[in-house]
C-alpha cells in the first residue's frame, strides 16, 4: 500500500529528536489512524477476524440461552409440562455458537504461516497477502454479527413461546416458526462469510 505523506519533525509533537529523525527517513510512525490499519500484519488480521467471529458467535448463543432459559425456568413452575419441547428453544440458541465454531475452524485452515525473514523476497505476492487478511478478517466479522444478531432474537422468540405455551398449548407451533426463521439467519450469515473467505489464500513461498 502507498505510504502516507510524511511531517516535518517539528510538527510531531511528543517524539523525541532520534524518533522525529527515523520518520525523516521513511520510517513508520503510527501517527495517524491510516497508517496503524493499513500497516498491520495480515496474519493479525486474520487472526482478528477469526477470534471476533467465535466470539460474537458465543456471546450471542449465550444471550439467548439467558433470555429463553430464564423464561422456560420461571413459567415452568405454574406449568411443567412446557419443560421438555421447549428445550428446542435452547438449542436453536445452541446452533449459532456451533456456527462460529464451524467458520473458526475453516477460517483457521486458510491462515497458512511460514518462517518470514525480517525482509520480504522481491517476488512476494503483496497484494493477495493483504487480500486473504481482510477476506478472513470481513469473512469472521459478517459471521460473528449475524451469529449474535441470531442468538439474540431466537432467544426473545423461545421466551416468548415459552410463556405462551404456559398459557395456551395451540400458541408453541405458531411461535416456534418464528424461531425458526430467527435462526435462519446465522445460516445466511456463514454461507456469504464462507463466500467471502473462499479466494483467501495466504501466499506460502
Amino acid at each position: 500500500p502507498t505510504r502516507p505523506p510524511r511531517r516535518a519533525a517539528g510538527t510531531m509533537t511528543g517524539t523525541t529528536n532520534a524518533e522525529a529523525a527515523y520518520c525523516e527517513e521513511g520510517g513508520y510512525c503510527n501517527y495517524g489512524w491510516n497508517e496503524v490499519l493499513t500497516h498491520m500484519s495480515p496474519y493479525g488480521w486474520g487472526y482478528y477476524g477469526i477470534g471476533l467471529g467465535l466470539g460474537c458467535s458465543v456471546v450471542g448463543a449465550a444471550w439467548g440461552i439467558w433470555l429463553t432459559g430464564s423464561a422456560l425456568t420461571g413459567a415452568a413452575v405454574k406449568a411443567p409440562r412446557i419443560r421438555s419441547k421447549n428445550l428446542i428453544s435452547v438449542i436453536f440458541c445452541e446452533a449459532t455458537a456451533i456456527y462460529g465454531v464451524i467458520l473458526a475452524i475453516i477460517l483457521l485452515t486458510k491462515v497458512q504461516t511460514k518462517d518470514l525473514a525480517d525482509t520480504l523476497p522481491a517476488d512476494w505476492e503483496n497484494d493477495q497477502f493483504y487480500f486473504a487478511g481482510y477476506a478472513v478478517f470481513s469473512s469472521g466479522l459478517s459471521v460473528g454479527l449475524t451469529n449474535l444478531a441470531s442468538g439474540i432474537s431466537v432467544g426473545i422468540a423461545g421466551s416468548s413461546c415459552a410463556l405462551a405455551d404456559a398459557q395456551d398449548p395451540s400458541l408453541f407451533v405458531k411461535i416456534l416458526i418464528v424461531e425458526i426463521f430467527a435462526s435462519a439467519l446465522s445460516i445466511f450469515g456463514i454461507i456469504v462469510g464462507i463466500i467471502q473467505s473462499n479466494n483467501a489464500d495466504f501466499p506460502t513461498e
